[in-house]
This record gives C-alpha cells, sequence and structure tokens, in this order.
C-alpha cells in the first residue's frame, strides 16, 4: 500500500523535537512497516460531531492523545478569550472511567491555567451531567467532559460545553475547529501551566448537584409511600456508582442493590464487551442480581452517565428491556400528567425530542396542550432550544432513542443521574394506582396510539468506509424508491439541503432546522425512515418507525407482533 504524499508529510511533522520520544518512535515505526495504519493515524484530523472531539486513542492527527488534545485545548482557549475580551476566564473540566481519562484531564486543564483560565477540575471521575451543570453553577465561559460516551474501550473523546451548559452549537462549534485547524505545531500550545488557578472540586460539590435534582421530584409523599422499591442500578465501571444511589437516596428510596463487580472503576469495562446501556447484555449481571432479589425495576448508566437502559417486569414477572423510546415515552407522559395534575400547565410549557425519537412523544404532548419542538440528532439541538426560549418559556423535560433524557433546566446536556430518579418515581406513582410500569405503557399506547420504532446501524471503518456511507446517503438522496415495502413515498425529507420534497403534490417547503446529513422517508401508512452517519462512530445508522391504532389493552400482544413484523420488513428492503 503505497501512502498518499500529503499525509507522509503530516506524519513527518509528529518527528519534530517538539514530540515526546514515545511519539516519535511510534510515528517511525508507522512510516516503515505500517503504511494502512499511518494513513488511518494522520489522513484527517478529528473533527467535533454530535459529540464533540471522540477517536480510537493512539499517535497521530485522527487518534486521541495529549497532542491532539492539547491543540484542541489552545484554539478552544484562544476562540473564548476572543468572544468574551477583557473577563476573567473561567472552565470546568470532569472526565470518566476511561484509559488516559485523568490524563487528558490534566493536560486540559494545564493549558487553560497557562492560558489566564480559572479552572474548575473535578478531583476524580464524575458524570457528564454533572460537568453540564458546574458550568452553570460557577458561571464559566466553557467546560470540557473527557469521555467517549459508550464507546468500546479504546475511544476517548473531549466534549466541549459552551457557558449556557450545552455542547458546542453553530457557530461556535465550526470557530472552535477554525481556531484548532490555527495550531499547526506543538510551539503553539502554551504548556506553561498555572497550578494557583486550578482548584479542585468534590464531595461538596455532589451534595449542590444533588439538592439541584432533589427538587425536581413531583411526588414525595408517595415516593415516601413505596420507598422499599427494589431498585438494582449499576454504573456498568463508570462515573456514577456513587452519585445514582447518593440521588436515588435524596429522593426517598432506600431499598437499592448494587452489582459489586460492576462497581470496579475500569476504562476496560471487564464484564461486558460494550459499556453501552443499549446493548442487552450490558445489563445481563444486573438482571441477574436484580433475580436474586426480586427487584422490580434494573438501571445501568453508561461511562460518562448520561445515558440510562432500563428494565421493567413484565405480565409475566419477567425483567424486560425498555429501548430509549419507550422510556422517554413514560418519563413525559409521566412529566406531563403530574404537572397536569398540579394545575402548572398554563399553556407556556415544552418539551423536545430529536427527529429520529419516536412520535410518540408529540402525541402525548399534544394530549395535554403543550408544545412539543423537533430538533436534529444530537443532545447539543435540545440545548440550544431551551437556551433560546430561557425566560420565555418553561422546559419539562426532553429526550432521544439512544436512552438520553433530561429532566429540568438546571443541567443542558442528557442526564443519567435524574433520569433514574425520575423513572423510579414514575414507578412508585404507577403503584400507588395499582400499576406497574409495564401496565402503564402499555395504557399510554391504548390513549396516544401504538408507536414502534428499530434501529439499524452498518459499520464502516476508516477512510474507505466513510465513502461508502457517503455513497449510500447520495443514492438515498438522489434515487428514492417510488415505494417501499409496496407502501408509496410521498415525502422526503434532506435536511442537508433544508428541502422538503413532497412527491404527491410534487412540491418543495424549506426545513427550519440547520443542515445535518439526513434523509428522511415518509411513507403513504405513516411509517417513517431516517437515515444518517453516526456524528461519533463509523457508522450509518437507519431508523424505522410505524404505528397502529390500539383499541384495547387486551390487543396488545398481537398488534406489537404486526408491527414488529412490519419493521423488519422495512429493514429488509431499504438497505
Amino acid at each position: 500500500m503505497k501512502v498518499d504524499e500529503k499525509i507522509l508529510e503530516k506524519a513527518k511533522l509528529w518527528l519534530g523535537s517538539g514530540f515526546d520520544k514515545d511519539t516519535r518512535k511510534e510515528v517511525e515505526k508507522m512510516i516503515a512497516n505500517d503504511p494502512k495504519e499511518l494513513t488511518e493515524s494522520f489522513y484527517r484530523d478529528l473533527e467535533f460531531g454530535t459529540g464533540g472531539l471522540r477517536g480510537i486513542m493512539g499517535t497521530g492527527t485522527n487518534r486521541m492523545n495529549k497532542y491532539t488534545v492539547g491543540m484542541a485545548t489552545q484554539g478552544l482557549a484562544n476562540y473564548v478569550r476572543s468572544k468574551f475580551p477583557g473577563d476573567d476566564l473561567k472552565a470546568v473540566i470532569a472526565y470518566d472511567c476511561r484509559h488516559n481519562s485523568a490524563l487528558f484531564a490534566q493536560i486540559t486543564a494545564e493549558i487553560l491555567s497557562a492560558n489566564g483560565f480559572k479552572v474548575f477540575l473535578f478531583e476524580n471521575l464524575r458524570p457528564t451531567p454533572q460537568l453540564s451543570f458546574a458550568i452553570r453553577h460557577y458561571g464559566c465561559h466553557t467546560g470540557i467532559m473527557i469521555t467517549a460516551s459508550h464507546n468500546p474501550k479504546e475511544y476517548n473523546g473531549y466534549k466541549v460545553y459552551w457557558n449556557d451548559g450545552g455542547q458546542l452549537v453553530a457557530p461556535h462549534d465550526t470557530n472552535v475547529i477554525d481556531e484548532v485547524k490555527k495550531i499547526r505545531d506543538v510551539s503553539d500550545i502554551n504548556f506553561n501551566k498555572a497550578d494557583e488557578k486550578i482548584i479542585l472540586l468534590g464531595e461538596k460539590d455532589d451534595e449542590i448537584y444533588v439538592d439541584e435534582l432533589r427538587k425536581l421530584s413531583l411526588l414525595p409523599d408517595v415516593v415516601k409511600k413505596h420507598k422499599d422499591i427494589p431498585i438494582v442500578f449499576t454504573p456498568i465501571h463508570g462515573a456514577t456508582v456513587k452519585l445514582v444511589p447518593q440521588a436515588l437516596r435524596a429522593f426517598g428510596f432506600e431499598n437499592i442493590y448494587n452489582v459489586p463487580e460492576q462497581d470496579i472503576t475500569s476504562g476496560d469495562f471487564p464484564t461486558v464487551y460494550s459499556p453501552n446501556p443499549e446493548e442487552p447484555a450490558a445489563l445481563e449481571m444486573a438482571i441477574e442480581k436484580a433475580n436474586q432479589v426480586n427487584a422490580e425495576l434494573v438501571m445501568a448508566t453508561d461511562p460518562d452517565g448520561d445515558r440510562v437502559g432500563i428494565a421493567i417486569r413484565d405480565h409475566s414477572n419477567q425483567l424486560v428491556l425498555l429501548n430509549g423510546n419507550q422510556a422517554a415515552s413514560l418519563i413525559i407522559y409521566y412529566l406531563l400528567s403530574q404537572w397536569s395534575e398540579k394545575g402548572k400547565l398554563t399553556g407556556n410549557e415544552y418539551i423536545v425530542k430529536t427527529i429520529v425519537t419516536t412520535r410518540l412523544l408529540s402525541e402525548i404532548a399534544k394530549g395535554f396542550n403543550t408544545e412539543c419542538y423537533d430538533v436534529l440528532t444530537g443532545f447539543k439541538f435540545i440545548a440550544d432550544i431551551i437556551r433560546k426560549l430561557e425566560g420565555k418559556k418553561q422546559f419539562i423535560g426532553g429526550g432521544e432513542e439512544s436512552y438520553g433524557y433530561l429532566i429540568g433546566d438546571s443541567v443542558r446536556d442528557k442526564d443519567a443521574v435524574i433520569s433514574c430518579c425520575i423513572i423510579a418515581e414514575a414507578m412508585a406513582w404507577a403503584k400507588e394506582n395499582g400499576k406497574t410500569l409495564y401496565e402503564l405503557l402499555i395504557d399510554i399506547y391504548v390513549e396516544f396510539g401504538f408507536y414502534k420504532e428499530k434501529l439499524v446501524s452498518l459499520t464502516k471503518k476508516g477512510m474507505e468506509g466513510m465513502a461508502e456511507i457517503q455513497q449510500m446517503m447520495e443514492r438515498f438522496r438522489n434515487e428514492p424508491p417510488q415505494k417501499i415495502n409496496g407502501v408509496d413515498l410521498l415525502v422526503v425529507k434532506d435536511y442537508q439541503s433544508g428541502i422538503e420534497n413532497l412527491l404527491a403534490e410534487n412540491r418543495q417547503v424549506p426545513i427550519d432546522l440547520p443542515k445535518s446529513n439526513v434523509i428522511q422517508y415518509l411513507l403513504a401508512d405513516e411509517s417513517v425512515i431516517t437515515m444518517r452517519p453516526s456524528g461519533t462512530e463509523p457508522k450509518i445508522k437507519f431508523y424505522f418507525g410505524v404505528q397502529s391504532k390500539l383499541k384495547d389493552k387486551s390487543e396488545y400482544e398481537s398488534v406489537n407482533q404486526q408491527l414488529e413484523n412490519k419493521l423488519e420488513a422495512l429493514a429488509a428492503s431499504i438497505r
């Protein structure tokens, strides 16, 4: 394999004296013996996607290492200074359990301190939502979370936040990238740390955060009556190991079981193949524990504590997993029903969901005369809506199908800590009314419609994979079929061009959202298919959504199977 000259030239820059001996040695090795790895390591610079900077750890511009972290930090520092001239700049940094997370966090803190920032650095691992909360609590201009979320163990990442506590959105995201690109050499990075400017945060800040979350409890008296509901929780080796149990107890729940093997903090994630609560295998040990202690609720968070997987008991008393859409529907229904019962819905409240999240949330909101905003995939867009409407309308809650939810606006990213508490509280409320969460979900389907979804992801690694994904997207964009699974295609939404094509009417209307490489098909039977490349992984994702009436809960099993068959047929026909 012959290496492109531009890639080779880029790699040779890393042989300079500004890089440490181990780095230079690794680059020399790749140049001499591993052209494929050299290409993958240097063919591009890491870019900010829906989750920020994220990549495989290793040597090179396309890898997570102390130099790419350093360049990102220096570029960020330069940009923040340009946007807040004359301010006493402040930043907060948190990190999860991954290999090198503490190192990357320390390097980030040192570079920011060298650039004149007062830096609040958590003394050990903390979850992403607490980082978002701390930005607002301490009035910081920016924040950084060192994490690769639920990605495999070889990954790490660098999520950047703005002063509202939300992840970077336009124009800040591309402007930061532009500043980072100006850092052409490690000599451009200011490593002259100022230790006196770095302030450690610890347990006191945990108490402040949990106290704020506790204010979001809607039925403390009901929780008190059902405080002994048996709950199993696992952090899957990650950052919520102490905080979720602490928050659940603050809400009033007392019967909490852990999974000792998964309380061990480890970037190797030794008990799971993947620390992703979207994967059933990640909850196996917790479900086993729940069966031992007869727990009614199982919750598992990902390494940085922004996503949560949930299992509840069905009609047969078997633990079944909820998907992200089902959990979001339960959360939003519980919130809106309680706001309604308490007379708090004035017509000025709203929820937010992403365009790939179940339409059931929209129907629930409509049922409570509450506005529902649709945004692009990525929780930063939910945070952006909250920022724009701050002081004008009241945000109640929101979520996305990928197991991330938010209640209240003191945090501006998905928050598994408060989500665990509200799910547990909803279970107590259901129990108070003689129901289980499983029965409550079926009641929601009867009232608002039975919506069912399926996600299919295709992994396409490396430079060739990226090209293949792009070709697939262009085909979906430019060559849409007339029918899918025998059903007419009525609408093609191209979020990259910002045009919605109404095929049956032969006309176009604009899409009032930022541009994004997403294609969405709407079929005559109200099925929805969405295609998009992942912003954080080498994947193309297909989202399928179908719906039907559910006249009576006794028909649940048969209608559920009908919808499942329909989803399978759609998935088989689109690729």
